[in-house]
């Protein structure tokens, strides 16, 4: 008789305790309200595509949002499409944060081809910021032949000035997704700018001595930042980190470094530095990287790497080769 109450007792438990599971899930769904909003207290599910996506949005979100990095970091991002896995995840998330059409490519016809009642809010983190054209032989590549006309340089991230607006505009963006945690983003924000904003003075404290000089980069990355800061970038190649310069263009660069006693070729970290070590050579140069944090492995953040340092390192190495002259 006791053994028959016990159980029953047991059995009673067991099923209170899985009711109140399922409506403890109930109860913290998240749903959208007719505005787009998120409620209840589940946290946002953002995707963000390439590193410095990544970071700007972490460091908005803080612990309120899940953010995941969508292109790992040994990929080139240029070349990079998403896997019918990729596409799931972005399918799921609340948010895909990404830089611009002309450089993740791939997003416009992504954001077209999703159920719209499901699809994630599509967050361009350069929207608002004035582009400057890419190189005539970018525009007639047909690699970069994707429906907006000639091409646009989307290097803006590398500008701590043009950095700033970015980080506004995604914040904007997760305030309007998820209005009860407005204080929140906006704190973390403001702490992120004033980190940038400090970036971007010791960038015009340390090279305003150097206003007009040149560097040779191995592709037109650095626009945004030579214009910002007073230097002119002159790349070997367009926009695209794989294009082949032809031997008119190799040798008119010799020329060029020769007369203006440049001692120095930029090649970035994901790209083969083949093309610069050609023209190194031909001139009696050395290759240096200079970081576009296009990717940053999870070893190298661990060791404390991240868009404020490794730009800190871009701003030395500038100096360095600049005071060779």
């Amino acid at each position: 008789m006791k053994k028959n109450k016990l159980m029953k007792m047991i059995k009673t438990g067991i099923v209170t305790l899985a009711c109140l599971t399922f409506i403890s899930g109930c109860s913290s769904k998240e749903t959208t309200n007719e505005k787009g909003s998120v409620d209840g207290d589940k946290k946002l599910h953002i995707v963000t595509t390439f590193y410095p996506m990544y970071e700007f949005t972490k460091s908005i979100a803080g612990d309120q949002a899940i953010v995941d990095l969508l292109i790992p970091a040994s990929s080139e991002p240029h070349a990079w499409e998403p896997s019918p896995k990729d596409m799931a995840n972005i399918q799921k998330a609340d948010l895909l944060v990404y830089n611009s059409p002309f450089f993740e490519t791939w997003v416009p016809k992504v954001e077209e081809s999703l159920d719209k009642n499901k699809r994630p809010s599509f967050i361009e983190a350069s929207e608002g910021v004035t582009l400057m054209e890419g190189t005539a032989e970018e525009e007639d590549g047909e690699e970069h032949d994707h429906d907006h006309g000639h091409a646009m340089d989307p290097h803006v991230w590398l500008s701590p000035a043009l950095a700033q607006k970015e980080v506004e505009t995604i914040t904007a963006a997760l305030v309007k997704k998820d209005p009860k945690n407005k204080e929140v983003y906006e704190k973390n924000s403001q702490d992120y700018i004033r980190q940038l904003t400090s970036l971007d003075q010791s960038f015009r404290d340390s090279l305003k001595e150097y206003a007009g000089k040149e560097i040779i980069t191995q592709h037109a990355a650095f626009g945004y930042l030579t214009k910002e800061y007073g230097l002119k970038q002159v790349p070997i190649a367009g926009l695209s980190p794989e294009e082949e310069p032809s031997a008119a263009r190799l040798a008119e660069l010799k020329t060029f470094a020769q007369e203006h006693n440049l001692h120095t070729i930029y090649f970035e970290e994901l790209a083969s530095p083949k093309v610069a070590q050609t023209l190194a050579s031909e001139i009696g140069a050395k290759t240096k990287v200079l970081n576009t944090l296009e990717g940053l492995s999870k070893a190298e953040q661990e060791k404390g790497l991240n868009y404020i340092e490794i730009m800190k390192n871009n701003l030395k190495s500038l100096v360095e080769t600049l005071s060779e002259k």
